[in-house]
């Protein structure tokens, strides 16, 4: 049924074009014989036969080669049956009208042949600018766009104007059964069915693309419309369904789909060109874009593995350093050769209990780092007097060499946190203080002007971090001091876990140059609401 809809009206086209000829070749002699007779009859012009010619010249350069030498003949018949004695004959009585009237036929045929190809000339010339000025903008958007279906809908909104399609769409993939529509010019409207296709096949690149029907047996393309038995053409869909495939390297990348109307003929030359064109434009941006996601993945792969270098090199030495002091404080206290007297035994165990801290705190952030990226974090929220859980963990670091103050008033609001992360949170500020900053350590809090936050600060008198690197003190695995060239390492774990476990309790850190020369880090907590203070017990100990 679609076959016999596009040949009818293929027909149809056909039939216009040949009255609308007929009707110009016809116009165009009925007037140069009206202009003739006025020259012969009334004027008394002797020879008014090359009025004709201009008739042949306006069918020639409007209607093409064939039109202007039918009109050429026509004029030549006209002119012997009307103006050439005997009159209303096909006959001539002199011969020299009859050379007169081959050699009008000869010049009247070699201007319609010139006007034609003239006039073919400069329509090509018409086409091809349009061609290059459609490929031009539509090479401009996929040069300027990152990525094909970034590009893809002002493409084929500029193939719609230029090729007269009624409606675009591209599709990615294998084949025509696995490819997927990523862009489409109407896509509001459900896409047509039909199990004829007409394929633009390009067997050369310096052969001329054409188009050849084909048939598909089985589910038309984009599927069955709604009560659409399969393989049946869609609901009021009468056009043709065209498809240009795209290919690089003999590799099939994809699909251009139109739609045309059954009323219309098929692409012609200029159309079929900026198709195939553009066909072949979209298959070079889909291949860059591949080439560009393999370079890319390749990348994030060859940093993954450079981070886990990183990674395995930073654990190993930080998980050495405190086992190795444990395990020669405790062989040296095990030595029946050597004497210790009771503070050097304290000494030795507070330095195996320090070590042991610190190497609990090194495993535990690796774990909390797992749980924040993995999504595992769940803290039970309760309100929370933060001058008791500061003062407890505080008095549970104990830093030696270190003047550590606590500027926490009691009449702070509570605030709505677990109080297992939030000792965590001080505990890895308080030990990077500890670790890399100077003698001082203050630990403050106040509450935020217009905001229902209270700020938990830690801040130190030591070096600090240069400002490029505050915005990255909370990045997995950067480490400052090293890229000071110190001595001092570490994983870079700390500070990210520190991020992680206050924004699990809806809170916030940053980072900023500290009041006493070092670095300061701000911990934003969220008060606790008046109806959670209301609920009975809510200050008591968790058990």
């Amino acid at each position: 049924m679609h076959a016999l809809q596009s040949a009818a009206g293929l027909r149809r086209t056909d039939a216009r074009r040949l009255a609308l000829v007929a009707g110009g070749v016809l116009a165009a002699l009925a007037v140069s014989t009206a202009a003739i007779a006025l020259f012969h009859g009334v004027l008394g012009v002797p020879y008014p036969a090359p009025v004709y010619l201009l008739a042949v010249l306006g069918v020639g350069m409007a209607f093409g080669t064939i039109p202007a030498v039918i009109t050429s003949v026509a004029a030549f018949l006209l002119y012997d049956f009307l103006f050439v004695q005997p009159l209303y004959t096909l006959t001539v009585a002199d011969p020299l009208e009859w050379l007169d009237l081959l050699l009008f036929l000869a010049v009247a045929i070699a201007i319609g042949r010139l006007a034609a190809l003239l006039a073919a000339r400069a329509q090509e010339a018409i086409e091809r600018a349009r061609e290059a000025e459609a490929l031009f903008e539509i090479s401009r958007t996929l040069a300027t766009s990152g990525t094909v279906e970034a590009a893809a809908p002002q493409v084929l909104a500029r193939l719609v104007s230029a090729t007269a399609m009624d409606r675009i769409w591209l599709a990615l993939g294998p084949g025509p059964g696995d490819e997927h529509v990523v862009a489409d010019s109407d896509p509001e409207t459900p896409r047509p069915a039909s199990v004829w296709r007409i394929v633009l096949e390009r067997s050369a690149p310096e052969a001329a693309p054409g188009w050849v029907r084909t048939h598909l047996a089985g589910q038309a393309y984009g599927g069955p419309a709604p009560g659409q038995a399969h393989g049946g053409p869609a609901p009021g869909s009468a056009g043709a369904l065209y498809r240009v495939p795209m290919e690089v390297a003999g590799e099939a990348l994809g699909s251009l789909w139109a739609t045309r109307g059954a009323d219309r003929s098929a692409p012609d030359r200029s159309e079929t060109r900026i198709l195939s064109a553009a066909a072949d434009q979209l298959g070079q941006v889909v291949r860059r874009d591949r080439l560009a996601a393999e370079a890319t993945a390749a990348e994030v792969a060859r940093q993954s593995d450079r981070l886990k270098t990183a990674l395995l090199d930073s654990v190993s030495h930080d998980l050495r350093t405190p086992l190795a002091t444990i395990r020669a404080s405790a062989g040296s206290l095990l030595d029946p050769e050597i004497r210790w007297s009771a503070d050097e035994q304290r000494a030795a165990l507070q330095s195996i209990d320090a070590e042991a801290e610190r190497l609990n705190l090194l495993v535990r952030n690796l774990l909390d780092l797992s749980r924040i990226e993995g999504g595992a974090l769940h803290p039970e929220l309760e309100p929370h007097d933060l001058d008791e859980i500061v003062g407890g963990t505080v008095a549970r670091l104990h830093p030696r060499d270190k003047t550590l103050t606590v500027r926490v008033a009691p009449t702070l609001p509570p605030v709505l946190v677990d109080d297992l992360y939030l000792d965590e949170i001080l505990t890895n500020l308080v030990e990077n203080a500890v670790r890399h900053g100077g003698s001082t350590i203050v630990v403050r809090a106040a509450c935020v002007a217009d905001a229902p936050f209270v700020e938990l600060v830690v801040e130190d008198d030591g070096p600090g971090a240069p400002d490029a690197a505050l915005p990255r003190l909370f990045d997995k695995f950067f480490r400052v001091d090293q890229a000071r060239g110190t001595s001092r390492r570490g994983m870079g774990v700390g500070l990210a876990v520190v991020q992680g476990l206050a924004r699990a309790m809806n809170g916030d850190v940053t980072a900023r140059r500290s009041d006493l020369g070092g670095l300061a880090v701000a911990v934003r907590l969220p008060v606790a609401p008046e109806a959670d203070l209301a609920a009975p017990g809510w200050d008591e100990p968790r058990p």
